[in-house]
């Protein structure tokens, strides 16, 4: 039994996680975390041991120093606490880390004695995949359970995923045979701009959270941080002929796609989520606005595509590997996550060799396991910026569940 000291009563605890890796495609995921602990100051109450989880030639300590003294990071998991005032208090229990290498089993029963000691009503994991999708539009997040009397009351898709996973896959399982109740939130990231950081990304899955758990989130400097991004990257596509003709074809299909999705009840929802933002409703914590997927000030109305202006930017998207974007778990299909059809996974990123993305780093790419871009095309071919090479292996993650 896990036995917790110095850490106060909690008022209607929601654990959040992210974890660094295969399931955080652009960073977006461990972003969204990391924006809640800095914005609520949380404070860090418990630290699994590195040593039980991590290959530590994959996942490098790091050295600094200290008023002269030198002293060592261990990569690993770490669990804060914030408390969010207003009308309706409430914590938030945080968990951010990097995905283990081994022991996943004893790694997410860890963590599930930590929710239990602290009381927790809701497990929240958030991911981040690769997809077919433009960046002139909004990041679709899509919010899939295992539990279907969840998926019915929380309106959220039922997985129905097969094939590879990654960490987010395992925890969401292990709390589902728990008996927690447990969603995963996945960000849909353009894969021919895939590189960190996606604030737009994480913006989207911080918006997708406030819904979830009615609670209002501090975006500080994030909106503006989004508008940025796609400005540059609305840059690099006018420079290239290629690729803007290539985002011209998934807007088209995106738009084509959600046009039976704009009126009626998309619309209503959207209309109540602007109005009970706008008269402040749900607990707060003093922040000073609210903005869409896009980025934009706080309306109902999604953005548009129109005219764009484009500040220069250094990075230019490469295409390149023929990497597939993933799974459709809302539609059921059977894809591999963030490989081809011929059965291999996605690449890994050591931040050290700065060759793809290996799990448990922050330069991730990659496509886990699952629902893929809400209407995006099928394709199975697509130019990837992501220069992956597969420092661990996909079998890593295949056997690390079995210790």
């Amino acid at each position: 039994m896990i036995e917790l000291e110095g850490v106060p009563e909690l008022i209607d605890p929601v654990m959040v996680a992210a974890f660094e890796g295969w399931n955080d495609a652009g960073d977006a995921a461990s972003a969204a975390v990391a924006h809640l602990d800095r914005e609520w100051k949380g404070e860090v109450f418990a630290a699994l041991d590195a040593e039980d989880y991590y290959d530590f030639q994959v996942n490098r300590p790091t050295v600094w120093l200290d008023a002269g003294v030198r002293k060592i990071t261990w990569p690993t998991t770490r669990l804060s606490v914030v408390r969010i005032g207003g009308e309706k208090p409430r914590d938030l229990v945080l968990v951010r880390g990097i995905e283990p290498s081994m022991r996943w089993r004893s790694f997410c029963n860890e963590l599930l004695g930590f929710a239990h000691e602290l009381g927790v009503e809701l497990v929240v994991i958030l991911g981040a995949l690769l997809g077919d999708t433009p960046h002139t539009r909004p990041v679709p997040v899509s919010g899939v359970t295992s539990d279907a009397d969840l998926a019915r009351t929380m309106d959220l898709e039922e997985t129905k995923y097969e094939g590879p996973t990654g960490i987010v896959g395992i925890l969401q399982e292990a709390c589902t045979h728990a008996g927690v109740p447990a969603v995963s939130l996945w960000a849909a990231v353009p894969h021919y701009v895939s590189q960190p950081p996606n604030p737009k990304a994480t913006l989207a899955l911080l918006n997708r959270l406030e819904d979830l758990i009615d609670l209002r989130i501090p975006l500080g400097e994030l909106p503006e941080d989004a508008r940025a991004w796609q400005l540059g990257v609305d840059q690099l596509a006018a420079e290239d002929s290629e690729v803007a003709e290539y985002v011209q074809t998934l807007e088209e299909a995106r738009d084509t796609a959600e046009l039976p999705e704009a009126s009626g009840e998309a619309i209503a929802r959207e209309f109540e989520r602007y109005l009970r933002r706008r008269d402040g409703g749900g607990p707060t914590a003093g922040a000073p606005g609210h903005a869409t997927e896009s980025g934009e000030p706080a309306s109902y109305l999604r953005d548009t595509p129109g005219g764009r202006t484009r500040p220069p930017l250094t990075q230019r998207p490469e295409s390149g590997n023929g990497q597939d974007t993933g799974p459709d778990e809302e539609s059921g299909k059977d894809r591999e996550p963030g490989g081809a059809d011929d059965g291999t996974g996605p690449d890994t990123d050591d931040r050290a060799s700065d060759s793809g993305d290996t799990p448990g780093t922050s330069n991730t790419s990659n496509t886990p396991d699952t629902p893929d871009t809400p209407n995006a095309p099928e394709s199975t071919d697509t130019p990837d910026s992501s220069g992956t090479s597969d420092s661990s292996g996909r079998s890593d993650t295949d056997d690390s569940t079995e210790d």
